[in-house]
């Protein structure tokens, strides 16, 4: 790397810190809370709809920000990408992994939603569950599944962004494109 990239590199660090330790948050803390507050099952979903609602702009904004700085990183390590050895494969698992992450990120909070309507006092909202019925216990579930598996692959992607680290290692950058210059190059020992 030639230059410094302080506000990309801050913005896809700090936006993957707060989408992975807000989702972590919400299922342990927000929703174990619900469950210990709520009298009933109904007042559990309240409970918890209101925090998760709560945290949705915060979460849109972090996952932006993540997203943002992440496509700035990519841009000004495109040549790492193209010439390291190890680099290309690393980056599309880390891809794949943000898509997943984006995807049940998603998928969470339409559930979320379903439960939410399902689960109010509200006539609005009770006719915005009338007008998509669900099956709240299967919901919930689905849901209490899904609100782990965001916070597991946003690990993942703190675990990747620390391979990336290390692949930046002056040693491993000048390592790293001999291999792939050998690999290129079948004459060269």
């Amino acid at each position: 790397m030639s230059g410094r990239n302080t506000v990309i590199r801050s913005l896809h660090d700090v936006g993957l810190a707060a989408w992975f330790g807000g989702s972590l948050m919400g299922a342990v803390g927000l929703n174990g809370a619900a469950e210990h507050e709520g009298s009933t099952v109904a007042a559990r979903a309240r409970i918890a709809s209101v925090g998760w609602t709560k945290w949705v702009p915060v979460n849109a904004a972090a996952i932006g920000a993540h997203l943002f700085g992440g496509g700035g990183l990519l841009a000004v390590n495109a040549h790492r990408v193209r010439t390291q050895h190890g680099v290309g494969a690393s980056t599309t698992a880390k891809t794949v992994v943000t898509a997943a992450a984006l995807a049940a990120t998603a998928y969470a909070r339409v559930l979320g939603k379903k439960v939410e309507w399902a689960s109010s006092s509200n006539p609005d909202d009770a006719e915005k569950g009338a007008r998509h019925p669900v099956d709240v216990g299967k919901a919930r579930r689905q849901l209490a599944c899904v609100q782990w598996t965001v916070p597991a692959l946003t690990g993942c992607l703190v675990v990747l962004n620390a391979l990336h680290g290390e692949q930046q290692r002056p040693l491993e950058q000048l390592h790293g494109m001999w291999e792939h210059a050998r690999s290129m190059t079948p004459l060269i020992p």
